[in-house]
């Protein structure tokens, strides 16, 4: 047992009757056996706009989990009472992974038990100039090891199977997958990560960046493309991404977003942080960690009510698509 995950586990027990919860696996390691939990809040209508909420994918940056349960704490007691709230829960659907990762957080390292870089694992290849931080199979003794190319980790695969029994089925459903450890901005990502050619929904995305930009002018994200910044091997929301547009499910919108917290303003205040473990990846005086853990609660109930009110983004017709798409490039690509 570790601190997050026994917070986790605190909060479970509150949510009895008000949400599904699941164990999605079990990882053993080293005589621990730590599980993987799948909270399910709202509606079980396969067609319900869904979002999802993912941390501790890298376990070094456990300070994404930490956002999560600090976001659950809230929605525990804004639904006792909160009435608005709970008709938003009645036509749609969260879903949270809050430690995707848990023996890397356990142990504060990146990889998993086996060594294996989750992020990068996989099987898409990114196209372009790829670095070795970009995910390589040489050894688990380098960071960003992909692992086995014939298979995924049980991490990775358990987060693939929600994604798809919750979030492919939705008629809208968006994804919120939290990190730290790159720049000095919060960074917003989407797609794509393997390659820097737009993917198929960059009118989407561009118009929910612009709706954001509107109703929050002074927000601190910079939302961008992913490979803006740099291409990896093996990115999980690339290969879902894909996955769901060559399913049947194609037609509908299913947009993932990598929440990349700026954590480098973290140490450039504070430089002696880097000697420690956690010192590039997560706020380690309490002030800050406070700050952070309630800093994104307006981000995610933007993208909530954006799921239930989808015509300003979501619901272009094709001149809107077009002109959002031209605007979308001459951002980001040109």
């Amino acid at each position: 047992m570790f601190q997050e995950l026994a917070q986790l586990e605190s909060l479970l027990e509150r949510l009895d009757g008000h949400a599904r919860i699941e164990t999605l696996t079990r990882i053993r390691w080293q005589g621990h056996d730590f599980p993987v939990y799948a909270i399910v809040l709202g509606t079980l209508q396969p067609q319900a706009p869904t979002l999802g909420f993912f941390g501790g994918v890298h376990g070094l940056e456990k300070i994404g989990s930490e956002v999560i349960l600090s976001y659950l704490q809230t929605l525990i007691e804004m639904l006792e009472w909160d009435r608005e709230l709970q008709r938003r829960l009645a036509e749609s659907r969260l879903v949270f992974v809050p430690i995707v990762n848990p023996v890397g957080v356990y142990r504060g390292t990146r990889a998993n038990g086996n060594g294996v870089d989750l992020m990068r694992n996989a099987p898409i290849e990114g196209q372009g100039n790829t670095k070795l931080y970009s995910g390589h199979r040489l050894t688990p003794w380098l960071p960003w090891y992909r692992g086995d190319a014939s298979r995924m980790e049980t991490e990775a695969e358990a987060l693939c199977e929600v994604v798809r029994r919750y979030l492919f089925e939705a008629e809208l459903s968006i994804v919120l997958d939290l990190h730290s450890g790159f720049g000095i901005r919060d960074r917003l990502w989407f797609p794509y990560a393997s390659c820097r050619e737009p993917f198929p929904d960059i009118a989407e995305a561009y118009a929910l960046k612009n709706l954001f930009d509107h109703c929050f002018p002074h927000h601190v994200y910079r939302i961008e493309p992913m490979s803006e910044e740099y291409v990896i091997n093996g990115d999980l929301w690339d290969y879902l991404y894909d996955s769901f547009k060559s399913s049947p499910q194609a037609g509908r919108l299913f947009l993932p977003l990598t929440l990349e917290m700026g954590s480098w303003l973290w140490l450039r205040k504070s430089p002696l942080h880097l000697f420690q473990r956690h010192g590039l990846f997560h706020p380690l005086l309490p002030h800050r960690q406070q700050r952070i853990l309630r800093r994104h609660f307006t981000l995610f109930e933007f993208l909530h009510r954006c799921l239930l009110s989808p015509t300003k983004w979501a619901e272009q017709t094709h001149d809107q698509r077009v002109d959002n798409r031209r605007a979308a490039w001459e951002t980001w690509y040109a």
